[in-house]
């Protein structure tokens, strides 16, 4: 740990995250798209533009039989996140590699995996954002688009396999017209910040060539509308380790 990065306990301090100290840190958005992996034993999982590991690392620590390699283009990031791997003794099975969405995923020399997690940059117009930090811009301005995350999701997943991503809910219709070509069985689980606001976000999980009709699903509120800082299902998900349900 540097002057640059802090460690953070994560999970419940089941982890320990270093991440920098002025750019992005992971939040609610990451502790959520772990939550939402349902990765069965010995099942191989893609963390698509990873960072400093939040993801791939609380969703290793909840599905111990599986393996899962991130993604990073960044290289102080890619950086951390191997750090981190080692930093929690999980090199048996969660791996960091250097990749870039704008180039095809055939570059990297992998085979397909049986699921793909992905937090895009929730931004792909400079208009639609008011500058962030120097630090953080790499994590909220997709500079190839939202479309490039997508397709490059569809090509790392095998047939049969699973794409999971949390993004802003005003990109839904966007996110299921990027799918629609080669994914199906959408399920759509809206998160909203109280029980009488709009959704915030949306985690969607689709089946590469599934065919089975898109379900909404009920929404999680993640502050109660009195006092209390999350409500319990948020709370058990933050602290607890408790999953993300799709049933």
């Amino acid at each position: 740990m540097t002057d640059q990065t802090q460690s953070d306990a994560m999970l419940g301090g089941r982890f320990r995250l270093l991440q920098s100290a002025r750019g992005y840190r992971a939040g609610m958005d990451a502790a959520l798209l772990a939550a939402a992996c349902d990765a069965r034993p010995g099942e191989r999982v893609l963390d698509l533009g990873c960072g400093p590991g939040a993801v791939m690392l609380a969703a290793a620590v909840r599905r111990p039989q599986a393996r899962f390699t991130g993604i990073e283009a960044d290289p102080e990031a890619l950086g951390l996140a191997r750090a981190n791997i080692a930093l929690n003794d999980l090199a048996d099975r969660v791996e960091a590699l250097a990749g870039d969405v704008a180039l095809p995923f055939s570059r990297l020399g992998l085979p397909r995996f049986d699921a793909a997690l992905c937090n895009p940059p929730f931004f792909d117009d400079a208009r639609a954002l008011r500058g962030p930090a120097p630090e953080k811009t790499r994590a909220w301005m997709a500079s190839d688009g939202l479309s490039a995350w997508i397709g490059f999701l569809l090509k790392a997943v095998r047939d049969g396999g699973t794409l999971t991503l949390i993004h802003r809910a005003d990109r839904l219709a966007d996110i299921l017209a990027l799918l629609a070509p080669k994914a199906g069985s959408i399920r759509i689980r809206p998160v909203q910040p109280r029980s009488g606001s709009h959704a915030s976000r949306v985690i969607v999980r689709a089946i590469r060539g599934g065919r089975a009709p898109l379900a909404l699903l009920p929404p999680l509120v993640l502050h109660p509308d009195g006092e209390g800082q999350h409500t319990p299902e948020a709370e058990a998900i933050l602290r607890d380790a408790a999953p993300l349900p799709w049933g």
